[in-house]
C-alpha cells in the first residue's frame, strides 16, 4: 500500500534527524494519544471520502470536500478557542464559494446530485470533517508541544512520522470495509492488492491504465510528501486554517495546468468564464482573510 512507503520514509527521515540532535528524546516521548487519535480521525476521513467517492458524480466531489473549510473554521473555535473577525469568516466563505464556482464550470447542467441518495453526500461532508478535526489536532498537538517542552517548537517530522503510522494502522484495519465498499470480495483482496503493485511497479507488460510507471507514481509520491510537508510546516508556522486557505488556492492552479496539454494527457482544453470568476472570487477571498487587524480587533481577541 502506498501508505506503507509513506511511512516508511518519514520514519527514516525522523530517525536520521534524532541522530543528528534535531529531533530530542523528550519529543519521541510526547503523549502518543493525541497521535492515535489523529490517525484515526484521517482513517475515517479515507475510508468515508473513498467510500463516496465511488457513488458520486466526478464534479461533486471536490465541491461537497470544500465544506472541509467550515469545519476547520468551527473545531479551531471549539477546540483552540480561536476568535476570528468578520473579514476573516467571510473570507472563508468566499474561497470556499470560488472553488465551488470554479469547479462547477466543467459540469453539465441540471442538479448533479439529483439522482444520488442522501447518505452518499453526506458522507463526503463527514469525510472532510474528519479530515478538518485531524487538521486541528495536529495544531494543538504543535501548540502544546512547545508548552511541554518549554518553547522548544516540535519537529515536523514527529507529527508526520507518528500521525501517518498510526493512519496506516487504521486504514488497515479498515480494509474489509474499503473493499467491500468498493465491491471487491475480502478474500480477493490479497490478489487485488498484488495486481496494484504489479501496475506500480510496471511488471508484467504493458498493463492498461499503468502507462508511466513507476516513474509517475514516484513523481506522485515525491510531489504530495513535499506538499504534505510543507503544509505541515505551515501548520507549525501559523494555524491549520492559514494552511489550508493556501492549499485551496492549488485548486484552481491544478484546473488551469490539467487544461494545458501535458505528457500523458494530450488534449488540452478552453476554460470557461465561470472558471476564472471564481478563481477571482477565490483570491479576493485569501485577501480578505489576510488583511491586517485593527489595533481594536487585536485587543478584543
Amino acid at each position: 500500500m502506498i501508505y506503507d512507503r509513506y511511512v516508511a520514509v518519514y520514519f527514516s527521515i525522523l530517525y536520521v534527524r534524532f541522530r543528528a540532535g534535531i529531533v530530542t528524546r523528550e519529543m519521541l516521548a510526547l503523549p502518543k494519544t493525541r497521535f492515535v487519535a489523529i490517525g484515526i480521525l484521517e482513517a475515517l476521513g479515507v475510508a468515508s471520502g473513498m467510500s463516496a467517492a465511488a457513488m458520486l458524480p466526478g464534479p461533486a466531489i471536490p465541491i461537497l470536500s470544500q465544506s472541509f473549510l467550515v469545519w476547520q473554521l468551527i473545531f479551531s473555535v471549539l477546540i483552540l478557542g480561536r476568535k476570528y473577525s468578520l473579514n476573516q469568516i467571510l473570507g472563508c466563505f468566499l474561497v470556499t464559494a470560488g472553488v465551488v464556482l470554479a469547479v462547477m464550470s466543467g459540469a453539465n447542467k441540471g442538479q448533479i446530485l439529483s439522482d444520488i441518495e442522501f447518505i452518499w453526500p453526506a458522507l463526503m461532508v463527514a469525510s472532510s470533517a474528519f479530515q478538518a478535526g485531524a487538521s486541528i489536532l495536529k495544531e494543538f498537538v504543535f501548540i502544546d508541544g512547545a508548552r511541554r517542552l518549554q518553547g522548544k517548537p516540535l519537529d515536523i517530522f514527529v507529527v508526520n512520522s507518528f500521525g501517518s503510522g498510526f493512519q496506516a494502522l487504521f486504514v488497515f484495519l479498515f480494509l474489509p470495509f474499503l473493499s467491500n465498499m468498493r465491491g471487491i470480495p475480502f478474500a480477493e483482496l490479497p490478489a487485488y492488492l498484488k495486481s496494484g503493485a504489479a501496475c506500480f511497479l510496471n511488471i508484467g507488460g504493458n498493463q492498461i491504465g499503468c502507462e508511466g510507471a513507476p516513474l509517475l507514481p514516484l513523481l506522485f509520491i515525491m510531489m504530495n510528501m513535499a506538499f504534505n510537508i510543507s503544509l505541515l510546516n505551515l501548520v507549525k508556522m501559523s494555524s491549520a486554517l492559514v494552511a489550508s486557505l493556501a492549499a485551496t488556492l492549488a485548486v484552481p492552479i491544478a484546473i488551469y495546468v490539467l487544461s494545458l496539454p501535458l505528457p500523458y494527457i494530450p488534449e488540452g482544453s478552453s476554460l470557461s468564464t465561470s472558471f476564472v470568476v471564481g478563481a477571482a472570487i477565490l483570491v479576493l477571498g485569501l485577501i480578505l482573510y489576510n488583511l491586517p487587524k485593527s489595533a481594536k480587533e487585536l485587543k478584543i481577541d
